[in-house]
């Protein structure tokens, strides 16, 4: 496992020039062609929140469970999250057929693919929290202290997510039925994970403590506490603990999954 780690490690040290190239290429190629350009990567997350900002809040009056905040910048909060954690889930889970190219025509590591996708999608959701905590001025939300977390939590979340890669790509690389539940378990995880609804609202004590086991969940609602309810997430009684375990979890399965089936993926591709 020691060795497997290592190498991981190492390749994405030797590509890491590589990596931000790539990074950028993948960025690139959503607006290539286009007149609006660079304004592509933001225009769909800016119609999800007022769509739903319209629905939730015009047509359903849900503002009144979140508390004393803009129900907007709250809602803002959890769909910014959300498109890094749908696209690191559904595409993620399968980036080493999306770019089989790479591993059968270059020799590219397969390590690093999840590295570069992640990194890319990782530059916008930076982009977009920096806008929003500007525009949380306009709305007479001043971040405190606690928002110095988001950084630490960003980097939390690109790590995750491809740990999270490394333990589904080969599998859904070699199992195109594994590949497909992946992608159809996308749309029920952002129903269920708390992204347009307050978790904290929910009155029943262990469905909390499942909803404690979902890392999306995690990442929304630590956001949330940074950037509006002005606490530290270790404040939460037992999230951070759990999320260690969870992360610990993805992590050897992340390796297992590299190292047992890592010389599959080429001949599966």
């Amino acid at each position: 496992m020691f060795g497997t780690i290592k190498t991981i490690i190492l390749e994405n040290i030797w590509w890491r020039n590589q990596i931000r190239h790539l990074a950028i290429v993948e960025l690139q190629k959503t607006i290539r062609g286009t007149v609006l350009g660079w304004l592509w990567l933001f225009i769909k997350p800016i119609m999800y929140i007022a769509v739903f900002w319209f629905a939730l809040e015009v047509g359903l009056r849900a503002d009144r469970i979140i508390g004393n905040y803009p129900f907007i910048i709250w809602l803002a909060i959890g769909i910014i999250s959300w498109f890094y954690m749908q696209d690191a889930i559904g595409v993620g889970s399968n980036l080493y057929k999306r770019y089989s190219y790479l591993i059968n025509r270059v020799s590219f590591p397969p390590s690093v693919i999840p590295s570069f996708y992640n990194f890319s999608n990782l530059i916008v959701f930076s982009i977009s929290m920096i806008v929003l905590i500007a525009l949380m001025a306009v709305f007479g939300e001043t971040p405190s202290i606690h928002a110095l977390q988001v950084p630490i939590l960003a980097l939390m979340m690109f790590v995750f997510f491809i740990l999270f890669s490394l333990m589904t790509s080969p599998i859904a690389a070699i199992s195109k039925d594994f590949a497909n539940l992946t992608k159809a378990l996308t749309m029920p995880i952002f129903w269920i994970s708390g992204v347009i609804f307050n978790i904290d609202s929910i009155n029943i004590p262990w469905l909390k403590w499942v909803f404690a086991f979902n890392p999306v969940s995690f990442f929304v609602t630590a956001y949330r506490d940074a950037l509006l309810g002005h606490t530290w997430v270790w404040e939460r009684p037992g999230i951070l603990p759990i999320f260690g375990l969870v992360l610990l979890f993805t992590f050897v399965m992340a390796l297992q999954a590299h190292r047992r089936l890592g010389w599959e993926v080429a001949d599966a591709l």
